[in-house]
């Protein structure tokens, strides 16, 4: 069983590579559909070899076909119970492609899904270490998990032009439904894309000019700047913390507490939070006042910090952030 299992995710990894390096490379038109078929290969045999370790080998097969393996809906399923889990619901989102794609395609198909490939290439990798104690960073450098992005908007009016309209209606109905799961769900089903303007004096470090006057028609005004806290401040105190535990598992930080070896809880998080007076700090954290008691939203920013601050020390920071 051991042997199959190895054999499972030497093949899932080679698929990941695969639907990668076939996005990321620009001559390729089939990239869409191309890394949605072999993602979906990486998924399957990812969680058959978990589903060996876990359930036994009569798990990944049919109990009234037992000569034929599960498919990756029923794999999906049968480790990710939750049917409204992000991770479940962009990887189903996906299949949907994977199955659609040679019977319809059109090239605005990137614009729609690249958010949840993103979102799928971290979950695989998380995934992975999870499960299998594999991490995919040590076999494809970090900076290559990061898809290539076309920067060209999609926009009703170029479709409707371009298309029929039976496909210019498909299209844009795909798009409505994949925006609307991404703004009910969080960064385990879509990475969202955003582009940011910020204004500098030093020309060498600027990519366009534009000139500031209250009377142009064509220039820029000036304008206090508004933030969502649903974007930027987006994690609650219990993701904050199991994202800081994934970290600290996946760089081998030697946290302790008490000279013993420690586990990163709500505890230490409160101990951080008092300490710091991270909850004062408008870049780590929100308060919501609308309520009768104030509510804590946090931002990544505070994720990262608190990881930074624990690899300075990390045998001794909780005990001593504790005595203080």
């Amino acid at each position: 069983m051991e042997d199959l299992k190895s054999k499972l995710l030497d093949k899932s990894k080679e698929a990941f590579a695969l639907a990668i390096e076939i996005y990321n490379k620009p001559t390729i038109k089939y990239r869409v559909e191309g890394f949605a078929m072999f993602i979906c290969n990486a998924w399957e045999l990812m969680l058959k070899a978990h589903m060996l370790s876990k359930f036994g080998e009569k798990s990944i097969y049919y109990k009234d076909h037992p000569e034929r393996t599960l498919s990756l809906e029923s794999c999906i399923k049968n480790v990710f119970t939750n049917s409204k889990d992000p991770l479940r619901l962009n990887l189903e989102k996906i299949i949907e492609l994977r199955n659609t794609s040679t019977h319809f395609i059109t090239e605005e198909y990137e614009m729609v899904y690249i958010p949840l490939f993103q979102a799928c290439i971290f979950n695989y990798n998380e995934k992975m270490m999870s499960f299998h104690q594999i991490d995919m960073t040590s076999i494809i450098p970090q900076n290559f998990l990061t898809l290539s992005v076309s920067m060209k908007a999609l926009t009703e009016s170029e479709i409707i032009a371009k298309y029929p309209e039976e496909i210019a209606q498909k299209v844009l109905c795909l798009k409505d439904g994949v925006d609307d799961l991404s703004v009910h769900n969080n960064d385990r089903f879509s990475i969202r894309i955003d582009h940011y303007h910020y204004l500098t004096k030093n020309k060498d470090k600027a990519t366009s000019f534009v000139g500031i006057t209250k009377d142009a028609n064509a220039n820029v005004k000036i304008m206090k700047e508004l933030k969502d806290p649903n974007n930027t401040h987006n994690y609650t105190a219990k993701s904050c913390i199991e994202k800081i535990q994934q970290r600290i598992i996946k760089e081998n930080i030697p946290l302790r507490y008490n000279r013993e070896p420690a586990r990163f809880t709500s505890f230490h998080f409160n101990n951080f939070c008092k300490y710091f007076g991270l909850k004062t700090n408008e870049k780590f954290c929100y308060i919501h006042k609308q309520f009768t008691q104030p509510q804590y939203s946090y931002s990544q920013q505070l994720i990262d910090f608190i990881i930074e601050e624990i690899q300075k020390d990390p045998e001794c920071i909780l005990d001593n952030i504790k005595k203080s």
